[in-house]
């Protein structure tokens, strides 16, 4: 009477399991062979049999779009991480960036996303709008901030990320890319006027007034400056840690 219910959780727990060991492997195998790569390719990947596969996803049209959908919710839980954590600029371009990053290295997947007029289908349909709310978030919160154009629109926005992804794949130099990708999302920041400045006497210029940079070299962003010290090289430890981590990588 009591061995019953404890072992459907287990199973339960398994096929959970099975699922995401599925879907995990789906991942990769479309990121390396594209949307062509077959259901047996992707069992024998992960491990298990073809009807592990077929149960959990009876057609690799399914499997792709529980991809696609997977994809664009890990985007918006950092679109929500970025609001939370940083200011309306940094967080909306600092977003940009971040979905133009892990984008690049998924551009079968993309394509598949962009280019197959038989999307969406309604799980991915909702993960669409869940990223486009998300993107419309972060949005409102620059325009308000005064730090975006005012005639960007969210369309304007996924159609960014979709070519930055493109040309960040595109270049050979990945360095050189990221610069472009950064040149690119910062064509979106609204230009200030500013006073002009006093005179100074620029016949000699200390090394900092030659040197420091004027905006961040991660994502872009104006730095403040400082009379004293050494210069800024980037605008927040989020920036300086995600540059490292680059320099590491690379």
């Amino acid at each position: 009477m009591t061995a019953a219910p404890l072992a459907a959780p287990a199973g339960r727990a398994d096929a959970r399991r099975n699922r995401e060991l599925v879907l995990r492997t789906a991942v990769r195998v479309f990121a390396e062979e594209g949307p062509e790569a077959s259901l047996g390719r992707i069992a024998r990947r992960a491990g298990v049999g073809a009807g592990t596969v077929y149960r959990h996803f009876p057609s690799k049209d399914i499997l792709l779009e529980a991809v696609l959908a997977g994809h664009l919710d890990a985007l918006v839980a950092a679109a929500d991480r970025w609001r939370a954590r940083a200011a309306p600029g940094d967080a909306l371009f600092g977003f940009l960036l971040e979905v133009i990053e892990k984008s690049a290295g998924r551009q079968h997947v993309c394509d598949a996303l962009t280019g197959d007029r038989s999307w969406p289908r309604a799980v991915l349909a909702a993960a669409v709008r869940r990223f486009h709310e998300a993107l419309e978030r972060l949005l409102n919160d620059a325009r308000q901030a005064g730090v975006v154009r005012a005639d960007v629109r969210v369309d304007d926005l996924s159609a960014l990320t979709v070519g930055g992804a493109a040309l960040r794949a595109a270049h050979r130099d990945q360095a050189r890319g990221a610069r472009l990708v950064r040149l690119l999302v910062d064509g979106l920041r609204a230009r200030t006027v500013t006073k002009p400045e006093p005179f100074r006497d620029l016949s000699s210029p200390s090394r900092h007034e030659t040197s420091a940079p004027r905006h961040c070299g991660e994502c872009g962003a104006p730095l403040p400056e400082r009379a004293t010290g050494r210069p800024p090289r980037y605008c927040s430890s989020t920036c300086r840690q995600r540059a490292h981590r680059r320099r590491l990588a690379g």
